[in-house]
């Protein structure tokens, strides 16, 4: 299971901009940005653009100065590989580790799509367990009981982050992560594939060809 929720794409008429710096053509440009902050592509600058990011990532040096923040809802086995991304990345997370007994653990607080009917069973008890443990903690306290939730607690546990990535990086996970076995990463290129002018600029190509 994952979700991308409350995307934001920022900074696309300053990206290009810049793209148009070492040649000093900023006459030729000709996109523009709608007062509700929609920006639109005009022909002249959506070509380079185009011919920019085909050029590899020495020529697209703009496409990092466009940013884009979402929340992300996703297991803990998936948050281990998405981790490998450090590189202008920055997320702010849910705690585990101070807020673990905040609520009552429920089946939905994992990710089961894919488990079987014995799995879920197994999964359920888990939940069991945890919550005798949770709830005996909220009472007394004892860090013994603490350390037995974080120990125990299933990677298929659900955690959001608030995270700010640019389009280079994103360019560097679809094309990496497109054909990976896990569902997850699917669904978030999938939802990459919707972001502003990603298809135009990185994927059109594929398909004229």
């Amino acid at each position: 299971m994952i979700k991308m929720e409350r995307t934001a794409v920022m900074n696309f008429e300053n990206a290009m901009r810049g793209a148009r710096n070492p040649l000093n053509s900023w006459s030729r440009s000709d996109s523009h940005t709608a007062p509700d902050g929609t920006f639109t592509f005009g022909p002249n600058d959506l070509d380079l653009a185009k011919r920019l990011a085909r050029a590899g990532s020495d020529h697209r040096k703009f496409i990092r100065q466009i940013f884009v923040s979402v929340d992300i809802t996703a297991p803990i086995y998936w948050w281990k590989e998405f981790d490998t991304y450090k590189i202008a990345t920055v997320a702010n997370s849910t705690s585990t580790m101070h807020k673990i007994h905040a609520k009552p653990f429920e089946r939905d607080d994992f990710s089961h799509d894919h488990m079987d009917e014995k799995t879920l069973s197994m999964l359920d008890s888990v939940i069991a367990y945890l919550e005798e443990i949770r709830g005996q903690y909220v009472q007394t306290k004892d860090k013994q009981l603490w350390y037995d939730m974080i120990q125990l607690l299933p990677e298929s546990y659900n955690q959001m982050r608030t995270v700010t990535l640019n389009y280079e990086t994103l360019v560097n996970q679809y094309f990496a992560r497109r054909n990976h076995k896990l569902e997850e990463w699917h669904e978030y290129c999938r939802w990459v594939e919707t972001l502003p002018y990603f298809r135009e600029l990185f994927l059109d190509e594929e398909t004229e060809g």
